[in-house]
């Protein structure tokens, strides 16, 4: 393994809202344990890769940026190995995140891609949505302005003029949905899932499916093209499940020790499979 030249690149932390140092620790802790089985791995800015810095062929990466994510894209289709892959970190992108998810039936709430300078108050009414959530929809979130609760149509026009003033262009209008938030973090064909209730409406923990939610989030992961992957999901009264958020590379706060191992076991598999070819 020792032959294996492996490039991190660790997100920027303008893309890490309040998660920066848990997002460096995942990442550390993933490329030591890629060390301790015998492979190099020289760790990077996103800066440094879209300066060109980068020689490596195997690039493990939590880029966020719009230019690196261009970059990497031209590198993946040089071949290189790119993981997560550059094309589903801009599948999580909210407007085609949306689109996929739902394109794929996969559970996720009613949801309206808007621009912003546009009314909406007419859409919002033939849609039957009151409450719900507006998030920037053209780039990952970098504020928590970002993302956005309003209470009726009037309320999400503001929002959505104030986005506009911004310079933010799209928007996704997502329907409010009632139940309890469950955060889950896996790794795309591993055996590690992790879910969790932060919170309860009733002050318990809800009663939820872990196995169900495993399998829809494996399902989004491979629609989406990302092997590392968390998000949350609301479970309803029924216990209804529904993903409202999917993250390439979260920060796995509560499980990184337990994450670590599996993603860097996978890394290894994808790499494996690659020098067979």
């Amino acid at each position: 393994m020792a032959e294996i030249k492996i490039a991190g690149v660790m997100r920027a932390g303008v893309y890490s809202p309040n998660h920066i140092g848990n997002d460096a620790a995942i990442f550390n802790l993933v490329a030591d344990n890629l060390r301790k089985r015998g492979c190099e791995v020289n760790i990077y800015s996103e800066e440094q890769l879209i300066a060109g810095a980068v020689r490596e062929h195997v690039i493990v990466n939590m880029c966020r940026e719009q230019r690196s994510i261009r970059e990497l894209q031209r590198r993946e289709d040089a071949g290189d190995l790119v993981i997560n892959s550059a094309y589903g970190i801009e599948n999580c992108v909210r407007d085609r995140m949306c689109r996929i998810l739902l394109g794929n039936s996969l559970p996720y709430p009613q949801s309206l891609v808007v621009n912003t300078n546009e009314g909406v108050r007419d859409r919002l009414a033939a849609a039957g949505i009151s409450r719900c959530w507006i998030k920037r929809a053209d780039q990952h979130t970098r504020h928590k302005e970002d993302v956005s609760y309003v209470r009726h149509a009037e309320e999400a026009q503001e929002v959505l003029q104030e986005y506009f003033l911004r310079g933010i262009e799209r928007a996704v209008i997502n329907r409010h949905l009632d139940g309890d938030i469950v955060k889950f973090y896996g790794v795309l064909g591993s055996e590690f899932f992790h879910c969790f209730a932060p919170h309860s409406e009733g002050g318990g923990s809800p009663e939820f499916d872990c196995d169900a939610l495993r399998a829809v989030c494996e399902q989004a992961a491979d629609a989406l093209g990302v092997m590392i992957y968390g998000g949350d999901c609301i479970v309803g009264a029924d216990g209804s499940l529904s993903v409202i958020d999917f993250d390439d590379w979260p920060s796995f706060a509560p499980c990184r020790n337990e994450a670590a191992p599996y993603i860097a076991r996978e890394i290894l598999q994808l790499i494996k499979k690659r020098l067979k070819k």
